[in-house]
């Protein structure tokens, strides 16, 4: 690493963001350079790495790295959100963690977190599974099967793009919504006794289902918004970095005394600056993730804006990490766009 990228993983940081140049499914280059990075920020005390992935589905990961749960091949089968799971970066990076943390102590154990939602700029899928997990855990008996309807009406694409056709308006969403804030609540209320006879884990992942429900509930809710066209899809956009900052907020409460976290993602949703995007003849703004980080917890957010050094591509990988060319880790270019 470069000797400001090392200063930049110094306390006070907590959250140290490495922007990836392009999506890794659309430019796999970036890919190996970030895994030496991590091996390397994990010589300095890292201790977890959290990418823009589905953060339900990353549970799975995470057993996997931390605990050997299943194998590798199902792991990024079931555990990646956005074709991210195909790409041979992300599942060598999965095996190096698997490997580092064999020989280690539980709690020194390395550990892989996703913070995105499950949703695509064209579409977001119902809340049943995710209300349904919260249900269980709380062993409250009720059917929300009236409420949900056919998946097909929340994951269909015009449901997103069309606020006519969209369902997060209705009444049942509306009530689905109440029903999510209400069992977010119970876990909270409850907590004692259920840690007790569950674990803090158990219940821990029954809060991030409860969240990833109502933050899809409130993704469809944008989306029915009857609003100039630009300023709806702002909003989506907007939703979705709101959900990708609590996670990141959520995964440092839980790694806060193990170490530092790694972030990467695309470049719009670390950014300091406002994004903005160019789609269909609208210029699109928003606050991304990484502004709203800044906002709130100040120096223990640190972002580094990277591209890649073209002359770095054809040097070993762990001399290209040092490629990485931290354009700026104080602000970011405007008019970034995001996948």
């Amino acid at each position: 690493m470069r000797q400001d990228l090392r200063e930049l993983a110094a306390p006070p940081c907590e959250l140290l963001a490495i922007s990836e140049p392009a999506h890794p499914t659309q430019d796999p280059s970036f890919g190996p350079i970030r895994n030496e990075l991590v091996r390397s920020l994990v010589e300095r005390g890292f201790r977890s790495i959290a990418l823009e992935t589905d953060r339900v589905a990353a549970l799975a990961v995470d057993d996997y790295v931390r605990y050997g749960v299943g194998s590798l091949d199902a792991v990024m089968n079931v555990g990646f959100s956005h074709g991210f799971g195909a790409v041979e970066a992300n599942s060598q990076l999965v095996g190096w963690l698997r490997d580092y943390n064999q020989a280690r102590p539980v709690e020194e154990r390395l550990s892989f977190h996703g913070f995105d939602a499950p949703t695509e700029n064209i579409s977001a899928p119902s809340p049943r599974g995710y209300l349904e997990h919260t249900l269980d855990y709380l062993a409250a008996d009720r059917d929300l099967t009236d409420l949900l309807g056919d998946d097909d009406r929340w994951s269909r694409q015009e449901a997103i793009l069309d606020s006519a056709v969209s369902i997060g308006g209705s009444p049942e969403a509306v009530q689905l919504r109440a029903i999510a804030d209400d069992l977010l609540t119970a876990l909270y209320t409850r907590a004692p006794e259920l840690i007790a006879s569950t674990s803090r884990d158990a219940w821990y992942r029954a809060r991030i289902h409860a969240n990833a429900a109502l933050g899809l509930l409130r993704y469809h809710q944008q989306a029915a918004q009857r609003v100039d066209e630009t300023a709806r899809v702002s909003g989506l956009l907007a939703v979705r970095d709101t959900i990708m900052a609590q996670n990141l907020l959520e995964i440092r409460s839980l790694e806060d005394d193990r170490g530092p976290t790694l972030v990467c993602a695309q470049t719009a949703h670390l950014q300091r600056n406002p994004s903005i995007l160019q789609m269909g003849g609208m210029t699109l703004t928003w606050h991304s993730a990484g502004a709203i980080l800044d906002a709130l917890i100040g120096h223990r957010y640190a972002v580094v804006i990277s591209t890649l050094d073209p002359a770095g591509l054809d040097r070993t990988t762990a001399e290209a990490a040092d490629a990485i060319l931290p354009v700026v880790a104080d602000a970011s270019p405007p008019g970034a766009g995001a996948e």
